[in-house]
């Protein structure tokens, strides 16, 4: 998913596009899926991104065209477009790795929805936003914005401690966080 403004991050590049050690988070996104047993690469982009847009179409990924009207109504198009089951990863998560990849894939069980979280407190004690949370049995939690979608409405929660999938950059200060951390 590589069709956000980007608003929360303050800067003028698109957020696909914005740098962490001198890469585009959807490159660092893209190699970690390339390094991964991924098969297949769509990338959903937007009338905001058309930037990101060019740089995608120099890459080995199937362009997917959304409204731009946010990430879940983003989604919906691009899931028509591709098979279930599907991995679907936001573009803004500097730190995933092909490993990391592989260990949400290891979560699929071959029905059942894999949404990945982290505790909200790991999001704190790294000092990066977490805007969305939620209470799972008693514990605050995060999407981490990495989940595999079914066509079932059964889901199993991955509740993972590694800081590869607490970290999304949403602000300036979560890419500080993202580089001292790579």
């Amino acid at each position: 998913m590589a069709g956000g403004q980007g608003t929360r991050l303050d800067t003028d590049r698109e957020k696909p596009l914005f740098e962490i050690d001198d890469h585009p988070l959807v490159g660092l996104v893209l190699d970690a899926l390339e390094k991964s047993r991924v098969e297949r690469i769509h990338a959903a982009v937007s009338p905001d991104t058309p930037e990101t847009t060019d740089y995608l179409e120099t890459r080995d990924v199937n362009i997917v065209e959304t409204p731009g009207e946010g990430y879940v109504a983003d989604l919906q198009p691009a899931l028509k477009r591709v098979s279930s089951p599907v991995l679907t990863v936001a573009a803004d998560l500097p730190l995933l790795t092909g490993n990391a990849v592989d260990r949400v894939l290891d979560q699929y069980a071959g029905t059942d929805a894999v949404q990945v979280c982290v505790p909200a407190a790991l999001k704190r004690q790294l000092g990066v936003s977490a805007d969305t949370t939620y209470d799972s049995a008693g514990r605050e939690v995060a999407p981490a914005g990495i989940n595999i979608v079914t066509e079932t409405t059964t889901e199993t929660m991955f509740l993972t401690y590694n800081a590869r999938y607490a970290v999304n950059l949403n602000r300036l200060e979560d890419a500080a966080v993202a580089e001292a951390l790579r």
